[in-house]
């Protein structure tokens, strides 16, 4: 039997991989696993939980926070670091070709190894695809290096041998840009009602953040309205 988990953040990009997951497989064979990393918020969190609901399908939550109390991202909770307000190529152009303030390090090896090892544990019996939603614009100009199509082939290789033969990682997104994503997942009827993106922990979704500016474009080249609410 093939069963699958799916990273959930409870945002575009991975809600979007449930929808492919589920339509593959039934949801009878999904769960979602959402992890916290000491992020500012857990407005994802919410989110993914409000997803899985939606879709029916179990979910599990993983604290992986100690594991980045040593790290200064912007994103964590205890950094001392401001979230850029621009773009992923207005931040690009300050970083001499290193990863953006947001790149949480190594953040989707350590997340797939243990959605991995948790995998292993769930469904031991069985044939297990992890799904990531790990996309083009995300690696572009080396902005988030652990979403490259490089490190997906490296890291489901050394996650396939390792769990001997047993798990594989399926990152339906890798080559499509964030506008792609969107256009795959209106056709999926994924709801992205309640999905988030935004870097900050508002009520509304800032608008400014670089996750904000890509998801808004992405719904406005597929010409439909972004159905969350935003500051401006």
């Amino acid at each position: 039997m093939s069963k699958a988990v799916v990273l959930s953040s409870g945002g575009v990009d991975s809600t979007t991989c449930l929808g492919i997951a589920i339509k593959r497989l039934g949801k009878e064979n999904v769960s979602t696993l959402s992890i916290y990393y000491g992020q500012k918020h857990e407005k994802e969190l919410e989110c993914a939980r409000k997803v899985a609901e939606y879709y029916g399908v179990k979910h599990y939550e993983m604290d992986l926070s100690e594991v980045m109390k040593l790290s200064n991202c912007s994103l964590l909770k205890h950094s001392d670091q401001e979230i850029e307000h621009k773009t992923y190529f207005e931040q690009l152009k300050e970083t001499n070709g290193n990863p953006v303030a947001t790149y949480v390090p190594f953040r989707n090896g350590l997340f797939l190894s243990c959605a991995a090892a948790m995998a292993l544990s769930i469904y031991p019996n069985d044939q297990i695809s992890l799904y990531c939603g790990m996309h083009a614009d995300d690696a572009a100009g080396n902005a988030y290096p652990d979403c490259s199509q490089i490190f997906n082939k490296h890291i489901n290789l050394a996650i396939y041998y390792g769990s001997g033969k047993k798990v594989r990682v399926k990152s339906p997104l890798v080559k499509l840009n964030k506008t792609q994503v969107v256009y795959r997942g209106l056709r999926l009827k994924v709801p992205y009602h309640l999905t988030w993106s935004c870097y900050e922990g508002h009520d509304k979704a800032c608008g400014k953040c670089g996750t904000c500016i890509d998801r808004l474009n992405a719904f406005k080249n597929n010409g439909v309205e972004d159905p969350i609410e935003y500051e401006q």
